[in-house]
């Protein structure tokens, strides 16, 4: 890893480039989680579902002491957990099994128009085999309306997904209101929780959780694992499994169980339950402090979505009047992500800052910061400084940015097409 940097901030002692801020695509393995998982890549090395010999019943003794610990986690049993290969399994298998098994009380859904893709898509593919898909708005705080919520609930619903916090822009969602009103109306409730799991208290009894998905490497475990917690009762739920096979995990999902991987989930998990808490504080002084220098030293930044209900290592803000793409590139040794996803050749703002309300212009000019446990407070200054300094090294040369400066309306001007 280099520590030198071409640009016009110092590099501070204490600073390593590169800087890893995007702790929602994926964060760094906790060294304590590896230390956990390694002896069962070699000594114990069984297969979970090996009734007869002692390699088995540790490899399953492993598996079971993970399901606890998730689900102390989440205020759960340990036999409401099943194992899967990651957060888009444990939604496809949510919502395509509660579709299957509760066909004959109906065929409605209701999501939300910002929801992770894994949600989305799965909820078109119900379509085309029809199911009927209500897909609520956001406000522009990206907060649902709860009101459209109770007014899309027909005869016919059978199930509600709603992430639990947006894997974007941090916003966290009214998931114990939304969980009382489905159980007053006998709806099934799936939240997908991958962002919120380990960073912000999830409890689903208190919050009327019927179905909740997480995945270990949000929270510092290891990638290619992840679970699904369904209520055994006060209602129970069941599941048409979508894998067929040896009839593991309680004919919900069959498979051999990737015991290393579950070993990790839920050494994360215990880490995270006892940890949280002090976490978030850290995290929040780190954000609050990004967000201050960021706010303090430049005009035209703005925050998307709710500061109110919020993840606490969530920062997602636009820099209006500079381009995105350029943005990243005079960062290039600070990874975040942008507000533009790029789908086969096109540049595409996202879709989720589209749903607040944002142009175009100003959802290609926003950043999302993901602060996470490895951070530290000489990195933000330093992200903090060196983004200050780009942002007005690309304004000094946007036409657009000058004229706003000198008092011109540019949103009256018509540009004359060539």
């Amino acid at each position: 890893m280099s520590n030198t940097d071409n640009g016009s901030v110092a590099v501070p002692a204490g600073v390593q480039l590169p800087i890893y801020m995007d702790n929602h695509a994926t964060s760094q393995l906790d060294p304590r989680v590896l230390e956990a998982m390694l002896p069962y890549f070699t000594s114990k090395f069984g297969n979970a579902a090996s009734r007869n010999h002692s390699f088995g019943w540790e490899a399953e003794q492993g598996v079971e002491t993970a399901r606890e610990q998730i689900a102390r986690l989440i205020g759960a049993t340990a036999k409401e957990i099943i194992f899967t290969s990651g957060a888009t399994e444990s939604n496809n298998l949510a919502i395509k099994g509660i579709a299957e098994m509760y066909k004959e009380r109906g065929n409605h859904i209701i999501t939300q128009v910002t929801e992770h893709k894994a949600v989305l898509d799965t909820c078109k593919r119900l379509e085309k085999y029809g199911y009927r898909v209500t897909y609520l708005p956001v406000k522009a705080d990206g907060l649902i309306d709860l009101d459209d919520l109770k007014r899309a609930m027909d005869d016919k619903t059978i199930l509600v997904s709603i992430m639990f916090a947006n894997n974007e822009i941090g916003v966290v969602q009214p998931v114990a209101e939304i969980g009382k009103l489905c159980h007053e109306r006998n709806v099934i409730f799936h939240t997908d929780a991958v962002q919120a799991v380990g960073k912000i208290p999830v409890d689903v009894n208190a919050m009327n959780i019927d179905v909740l998905s997480l995945t270990a490497h949000k929270l510092y475990g290891p990638k290619g694992v992840g679970a699904l917690y369904v209520r055994r009762r006060n209602p129970r739920v069941q599941i048409s499994a979508q894998l067929d096979g040896g009839g593991h995990e309680r004919g919900m999902r069959s498979g051999t169980l990737n015991v290393p991987g579950i070993v990790g989930l839920g050494a994360a998990c215990e880490i995270a339950r006892e940890e949280m808490e002090s976490e978030a504080a850290r995290l929040i002084r780190l954000r609050e402090k990004l967000k201050a220098k960021l706010e303090g030293a430049l005009d035209y930044v703005h925050v998307n979505g709710s500061m109110e209900h919020r993840l606490p290592g969530n920062l997602n803000m636009s820099f209006v009047y500079v381009e995105g793409e350029s943005l990243l590139m005079g960062i290039n040794e600070i990874a975040v992500s942008s507000g533009s996803a790029c789908t086969s050749a096109t540049l595409e703002p996202s879709y989720v800052l589209k749903a607040l309300g944002l142009g175009d212009d100003v959802a290609h000019s926003s950043i999302r910061f993901g602060l996470g446990r490895f951070n530290n407070e000489a990195e933000v200054d330093y992200v903090a400084d060196k983004l200050i300094d780009i942002v007005q090294k690309l304004r000094e040369l946007s036409p657009l940015y000058e004229m706003v400066k000198e008092g011109i309306d540019i949103s009256k001007i018509e540009w004359q097409a060539h």
